[in-house]
């Protein structure tokens, strides 16, 4: 598949580890110039790596100006760092419900925002694709909060698409059940895991990398008329439960 993205700068945040990685690694075999941010450095990353918690507006604007002298240009932003751990909604602090709102969805209007601000003054404007997930859109029982932000990212998404156009793209992906290295903090063991995978009709959760070939696709020619959008991949979602 030749999606043409060669030489653009793509910026990916939390690009390194899960789901972010197969979205880097995507991009990479395209050609792009991969970018990526994350709070702690990774060792052997073979991509450029940022420090930077994307919950700061300050750092988030000192790392896109850091990107944009370097490479003189930001062709693409994806907004993929977040993330909660398991708590049930009346036993988390309210601080804990604060950290997580902050990640997963000013993060993410954070980093849009500095990544606009560049891409309305290129010529060919720039392209912008946001991880969201199921969470925001069925019951998301254990991380309340984190279905909410992602709810928000969905909003987000649609109005920034209208404010930000024609320059600037804007879409989401809605992702499903994802397989990667920290898969038991979430579904349990390897049983556990082909359980939860039944239920999907597919009959699998998804690689990273098919979360990351949907969002190359977005962030490419092909999807030029596509803004605005969120595209669910999740294997044909959940069925409802009298099924």
């Amino acid at each position: 598949m030749d999606l043409d993205l060669g030489g653009r700068v793509v910026l990916v945040t939390g690009g390194v580890r899960g789901v972010g990685a197969g979205i880097s690694a995507g991009f990479a075999s395209q050609g792009a110039l991969v970018v990526t941010c994350a709070r702690r450095p990774v060792d052997d990353l073979p991509y450029e790596f940022h420090s930077c918690d994307v919950r700061d507006p300050d750092a988030v604007g000192a790392m896109v100006d850091s990107v944009v002298e370097r490479h003189g240009r930001l062709d693409v932003l994806v907004n993929n760092a977040g993330g909660s751990p398991f708590a049930l909604a009346a036993e988390a602090s309210p601080r804990f419900h604060q950290k997580v709102i902050e990640l997963n969805l000013l993060g993410m209007l954070n980093v849009s925002l500095a990544a606009n601000a560049v891409m309305q003054n290129q010529a060919a404007g720039g392209s912008i694709i946001s991880v969201s997930s199921v969470s925001g859109r069925r019951p998301s029982p254990g991380t309340a909060a984190y279905g909410a932000a992602k709810a928000g990212v969905d909003s987000l998404t649609a109005t920034l698409a209208v404010e930000w156009a024609p320059k600037v793209r804007v879409n989401a992906v809605v992702a499903g059940m994802v397989a990667t290295e920290q898969a038991e903090l979430f579904y349990g063991d390897s049983e556990s895991q082909a359980a939860v995978a039944a239920t999907v009709p597919l009959g699998r959760l998804a690689r990273p990398d098919e979360i990351g070939w949907a969002i190359a696709f977005l962030a490419s020619d092909a999807a030029s008329y596509i803004s605005g959008a969120a595209l669910p991949v999740h294997g044909g979602g959940e069925p409802p439960a009298f099924l």
